[in-house]
């Protein structure tokens, strides 16, 4: 490793690359471009046009990815799935800083083995399960320490914007769903039950926890946007927009008899309050998350543990929707 990497970085910006310029790739370009203390220092694509008109619109350089790393202190990659774990593996080599989309790898053992080379080189491996930043999210972390939690849903529905995809429903949108619910219950399941219909485009999945059960629905195929999570607690339920960056609680319901000269009537007094949600992009708050985990030496929001988990659930899930193993409750590998 150069003696320019291992400086400290409050000295100079982070510079940062992207690999991998779709249009989620493009993205992080965007907020790395916008991000006070970072230096986009380039965008790598397999398709260099891409590349280059990514790199155009955010005044960088588009370069190979060998070179991108030599002159990075960290990376987004943004590939498809079934090049992560080369990809990754090849950042971390050249003593990168990683940030990859979710989910970490094709499987566990390639997620665990990035785990273990990115731990043994010291360098950062964030996983990007984005709603973890959602403003709506954070807010319903901060409440969730003081509540006692029976159930949670999660709907995850609608049509992609592209409408011609046929990415795997469970890999792609269910799994923002399973990192959060483990990262509110900060547990695995014990067991998991899930079936899907239409090819694959929507899955319902029940996942048991020691006192706790959550039930996960995602679909291309409804057509409405929807993004939503309940949390069902003895204390109160709470209603998550991740849309609107809304959180709803709705408390104690006070039964009530009303005697108005006539026969008496009954009705239920509640309490509903709307939390308050410091709105703002969920991406801008990950990238953030990432660079002062790369400034500052400190452990990323959402590690490759974290990665490797929701992984592990997902590929349970999968193999029930798809009836590769029969459709019963599944316990999750440890």
């Amino acid at each position: 490793m150069s003696t320019e990497r291992t400086r400290s970085p409050s000295t100079r910006p982070i510079r940062v690359g992207v690999i991998g310029v779709g249009s989620m790739g493009e993205n992080h370009a965007r907020v790395y471009n916008e991000l006070p203390g970072v230096e986009l220092v380039g965008v790598a694509d397999h398709d260099a046009s891409v590349a280059k008109q990514v790199a155009a619109e955010y005044g960088t350089a588009a370069l190979d990815s060998e070179t991108l790393c030599r002159r990075c202190d960290a990376v987004t990659v943004a590939v498809p799935t079934q090049v992560h774990y080369e990809t990754v593996s090849t950042c971390l080599d050249a003593g990168v800083h990683v940030l990859v989309e979710k989910p970490i790898a094709r499987t566990v053992e390639e997620g665990r083995a990035l785990a273990e080379q990115a731990r043994d080189a010291g360098l950062v491996l964030q996983v990007g399960h984005i709603e973890r930043f959602n403003p709506a999210v954070q807010t319903v972390m901060e409440l969730i320490e003081d509540l006692d939690v029976i159930s949670l849903e999660a709907e995850r529905l609608g049509p992609p914007v592209d409408r011609t995809t046929r990415a795997n429903v469970v890999f792609d949108l269910m799994v923002h769903d399973v990192d959060i619910v483990g990262s509110i219950l900060d547990d695995r399941p014990t067991s998991v039950n899930a079936i899907g219909t239409d090819d694959g485009q929507y899955a319902t999945a029940t996942m048991a926890y020691d006192d706790v059960v959550a039930s996960l629905t995602a679909s291309r195929v409804t057509q409405k946007k929807v993004r939503k999570l309940t949390v069902t607690a003895r204390e109160c339920l709470v209603e998550v927009d991740y849309l609107e960056q809304s959180v709803l609680i709705h408390r104690d319901s006070y039964p009530e008899y009303l005697t108005d000269d006539g026969p008496n009537r009954y009705r239920h007094e509640s309490v509903v309050e709307n939390a308050r949600v410091d709105n703002g992009e969920p991406l801008r708050h990950e990238l953030e998350s990432f660079v002062n985990a790369v400034r500052t030496g400190v452990e990323p929001a959402v590690t490759a543990e974290d990665g490797v988990r929701a992984l592990r659930t997902v590929q349970t899930i999968e193999s029930l929707v798809s009836g590769e193993t029969p459709r019963r409750e599944q316990e999750v590998e440890a």
